[in-house]
């Protein structure tokens, strides 16, 4: 399993700052990451300071340009391009409510292989005349050549998960931004299974949005996400909301109040609204300073050898795992059974609810997404965790066997 050249990796100390990983054998970071001591540390001091001074709102708008700045540095952006939101959900809703849609646009997308978060926006601009055309899956992945065959010249945004929540298989993000890119099209990703864990460039790959929340890959909180929108696009879309953070007035206060004509503020700032939640900024600041230590090409390199030994382990216990032998179509998240044959708690294959049990029982955190067994790993996992996981599912399986 490759266990002295991943051990020798530096990513494979990173271990050590997750508690976590001294209770569970955690391989859900597709649902949420588990934290580090550094970055409740940082929240325990963001607390602290409440709590004894009251705060200083200086030192909090310090926090909230340097967590910008990070950010935009993970993904290979500018500041300015760089929006705070709530969540995925919101920042994808920023993006679909700043056109100026006319009867006659259409916006294309994959619904079957999509969070339905990121379907629900498109089919509410129908009123404004937005047609959303569905393109479905193939061998269940994104087709994204079947995607730009589709674009026309009322085609105004194309959008897609850069990793899908299940099965897990990325989408060849690269190929659909450069065609994109020669429409004119705005190519806007949903970046939830991917950023933090995968080395993630937009300017690469030719991405004009990005939406993602700081729970995931990312390592934070609930309630916190960023919106990328680059600048060429942003200066051209107008804020469903709009508040003072949003409009240029200099240096001014936030509380100050220009003339009834107003600038809005450049890049993707335009987007910001009020106070932010300083305290979920005060953990991804943390949770981003430790992921560029070690650096996403590094990580990515580390946790993708762990999901290839996963997947290939699990196929060779005789498990089917969603798009076989591992190869470029999978990244850090494994999944096994049938896609769509059960919901979100449960499979139609009572083998795999049993498996499931099984896992949980001995302390294994996993998830079941679309009616398959969920698993999903970060630079806190290691060798150790796949072989514990092949080895309770070997246990299980020989028990079926005996029934």
């Amino acid at each position: 399993m490759n266990e002295p050249r991943l051990a020798a990796n530096p990513v494979a100390t990173a271990r050590a700052s997750f508690p976590a990983l001294e209770r569970w054998t955690y391989m859900d970071v597709a649902g949420r990451g588990v934290l580090s001591r550094e970055v409740r540390a940082a929240i325990d001091a963001h607390l602290d300071h409440r709590m004894l001074e009251g705060g200083d709102k200086a030192k909090f708008f310090d926090l909230i340009e340097r967590t910008r700045a990070r950010f935009a540095e993970l993904i290979h952006a500018e500041p300015d391009e760089i929006a705070f939101a709530k969540n995925i959900s919101e920042g994808l809703n920023m993006v679909a409510t700043a056109f100026h849609w006319k009867r006659g646009d259409n916006v294309i997308l994959c619904p079957e292989l999509e969070h339905p978060n990121n379907v629900y926006p498109w089919l509410n601009m129908s009123r404004y005349g937005l047609e959303a055309r569905f393109v479905k899956p193939r061998a269940d992945h994104i087709p994204v050549d079947e995607i730009a065959s589709r674009i026309d010249s009322g085609t105004r945004v194309v959008t897609v998960s850069t990793v899908t929540f299940a099965p897990g298989f990325r989408t060849d993000v690269a190929a659909l931004g450069r065609v994109c890119r020669e429409k004119g099209v705005f190519l806007l990703v949903d970046a939830a299974q991917s950023v933090g864990v995968l080395h993630t460039d937009v300017k690469r790959d030719l991405i004009d949005g990005l939406a993602v929340s700081t729970q995931k890959g990312l390592l934070g909180l609930y309630g916190m996400g960023f919106l990328y929108c680059r600048r060429e696009w942003a200066e051209k879309m107008q804020p469903a909301y709009l508040a003072r953070f949003g409009v240029d007035l200099g240096e001014a206060h936030e509380a100050a109040m220009g003339d009834y004509s107003y600038k809005l503020m450049p890049a993707a700032r335009r987007f910001d609204l009020g106070n932010y939640n300083f305290a979920a900024a005060a953990a991804v600041d943390a949770s981003m300073a430790q992921l560029m230590r070690y650096g996403t090409r590094a990580i990515e390199e580390y946790v993708v050898t762990l999901g290839h030994a996963l997947a290939e382990g699990m196929l060779d216990l005789g498990l089917p795992v969603c798009g076989g032998r591992p190869g470029p179509h999978l990244a850090h998240i494994v999944t096994v059974g049938e896609l769509g044959k059960g919901g979100h708690y449960a499979t139609d294959d009572e083998r795999y609810n049993r498996l499931y049990e099984h896992l949980t029982q001995n302390r294994v955190r996993l998830s079941i997404r679309r009616g398959v067994l969920r698993f999903s790993l970060h630079l806190y996992n290691n060798m150790e965790d796949v072989a514990r996981v092949l080895e309770l599912a070997k246990a299980r399986l020989t028990a079926d066997k005996r029934r």
